[in-house]
């Protein structure tokens, strides 16, 4: 077989650059198939067919096959990988911050991917780029940003957005990094219950992680404003440069806020204090709380939307941190956690555009580039190919759901989470560990017969003679877990998670939480009480 019949073969695997009805149709019939052989996996349970443990050895084995193959063919075999896949958007699924894709945003993810644009010029996205600025004049809209001087690029993840803060900062405090290197002087900041994502950061950047200083957090998992203002004030006397502080609005464990306001208050004092020659960058990690930007203008007394009133207090309760965003010289936001897009939608919104500019190459490093178009991120980005998929899929969501929209679902599982913690409170073989955070994730454990579950969770986390309990219960509630999931892996429960390390106690010691996360906009009451129902026996069955 000559190459020509090869390729033949070839050209039939790719849409087609020219219409054609029939080949038209055949692509639309294999997309199809392959959604009709995944339909097919669906059953009652949280996962797609049965669980399967690869066997990854074997994997490393795997070779490139002499011939071709065919769309349907692969087809089945890429299907085939999905085999036991936790579907996130089931009732019975609450178990990480991933959230279940609207249609829309699906087809956004499919369109940029038929067309593959590459946002880092104008000239290879076209209007593609365009949404990528309407999706940063919407968000910046939303959190309260001038839209006239904020910008924002999409990025690789909520980690990228981090790492654009931070890189920024450095710029700020450190000029010319991009051409000297890092000082040795500069420090980065951030709560111990932030992500640990700045831990790689400082480290990729050459800031060191020995230069990350991490301020511990308070009960309700919001940074120590003391104790940072020590810090910063120790830091700037040793005649160190704040390359960031990063602030958290909404941790991946507990949904803890941190206090922007009083941050950005402390670090304007400090500058006039210590007459510093540029302004410590202040980032807001925002990947999570973000959305609850949407309810900065509801009405919480007249309730428009009927919700109950824990769910209103907590929305309340979250939105008084929330509504602070703006004050943050830039912000990270996921679209594809509280977004309700695929992965990866991640975009880093900065309050002014000029900030973009300390991290641009110039044109001569790039002599085949940008000789004409309005629009050239890949002029500063990290990333010298961005997809467009993550501000299509965004777009689509934000036309999708709209204010009432966002309202409606971020309220919904704000909801049935106060249902879970209203349930949990009701036993007293169950605390709820994170009842001062108002988001959408749970914190808890249980306790054997006996033990005084009122006054257990103060004890086990302020006075070290219960060390030893803390550490019983610990093994005693990874026990409970993996009850409750061997449960649900046979259809007769939830899916929940843990950690290994809610928070550590006065003493040092990590205290293991079950953890329930709430995002699909499928949960009801009945879902709640079946995580509670299957607790309750969990305990039952091991004590």
């Amino acid at each position: 077989m000559t190459y020509r019949n090869i390729l033949e073969k070839i050209r039939l695997a790719f849409p087609q650059p020219v219409s054609d009805t029939i080949h038209d149709s055949y692509f639309v019939h294999s997309m199809m198939r392959a959604l009709d052989q995944v339909d097919a996996l669906k059953t009652h349970l949280p996962f797609l067919g049965s669980i399967i443990h690869g066997d990854f050895d074997a994997a490393k084995q795997t070779k490139l096959p002499d011939t071709m193959s065919s769309v349907e063919a692969v087809t089945k075999d890429l299907v085939s990988y999905l085999e036991g896949m936790t579907i996130f958007g089931h009732p019975r699924t609450q178990q990480n911050v991933i959230a279940p894709t609207t249609i829309p945003s699906l087809i956004g993810v499919l369109l940029t991917s038929l067309h593959n644009p590459n946002l880092a010029w104008d000239e290879f996205s076209r209007l593609v780029a365009l949404a990528e600025v309407e999706v940063v004049a919407m968000t910046s809209q939303l959190i309260g940003y001038d839209t006239e001087q904020a910008s924002g690029v999409f990025t690789f993840g909520g980690t990228g957005t981090t790492l654009y803060g931070v890189k920024i900062g450095l710029e700020k405090a450190c000029p010319e990094t991009m051409q000297k290197g890092t000082s040795e002087d500069a420090v980065v900041f951030v709560s111990d219950t932030g992500h640990y994502c700045a831990a790689n950061i400082t480290g990729w950047l050459g800031i060191g992680t020995n230069n990350l200083i991490t301020i511990p957090t308070t009960p309700e998992n919001e940074i120590d404003l003391k104790q940072l203002e020590e810090k910063l004030r120790n830091a700037l006397t040793n005649g160190k440069r704040i390359a960031c502080i990063i602030a958290t609005l909404g941790t991946t464990d507990a949904f803890g806020l941190d206090n922007l306001k009083s941050i950005v208050d402390l670090r304007d004092t400090l500058v006039d204090e210590f007459e510093l020659d540029y302004q410590p960058h202040i980032h807001a990690d925002a990947v999570i709380g973000w959305a609850w930007s949407v309810f900065n203008d509801y009405d919480f007394e007249q309730n428009p939307l009927g919700f109950r009133p824990r769910t209103i207090r907590a929305i309340a309760g979250a939105c008084r941190r929330i509504r602070h965003l703006s004050l943050a010289d830039s912000v990270g936001i996921d679209f594809h956690k509280t977004g309700f897009a695929p992965y990866i939608s991640s975009l880093i919104l900065v309050k002014n555009q000029t900030d973009l500019d300390l991290l641009k190459r110039t044109p001569e490093q790039m002599p085949y580039l940008y000789h004409f178009g309005q629009y050239r991120p890949g002029m500063f980005t990290l990333e010298t190919s961005r997809a467009g998929t993550g501000p299509l899929a965004a777009l689509a969501n934000l036309k999708l759901f709209g204010e009432e929209g966002l309202r409606a679902i971020l309220g919904h599982i704000v909801e049935m989470t106060q249902l879970l913690r209203e349930h949990l409170e009701g036993h007293e073989g169950t605390t709820v560990l994170n009842r001062g955070n108002f988001g959408t994730v749970t914190l808890f454990r249980a306790y054997p017969v006996g033990v005084d579950t009122f006054e257990i969770k103060r004890q086990e986390f302020e006075d070290v003679t219960y060390r030893d309990s803390l550490i019983v219960h610990n093994a005693y509630n990874r026990e409970i877990f993996e009850y409750v999931n061997s449960e649900a892996m046979e259809g007769r429960g939830v899916f929940i998670s843990t950690t290994d390390c809610y928070r550590k106690t006065a003493y040092g010691e990590p205290i293991v939480a079950l953890k329930s996360f709430i995002l699909s906009p499928f949960v009801d009451e009945e879902d709640v009480k079946t995580v509670v129902a299957k607790v309750l026996e969990a305990r039952e069955a091991i004590s």
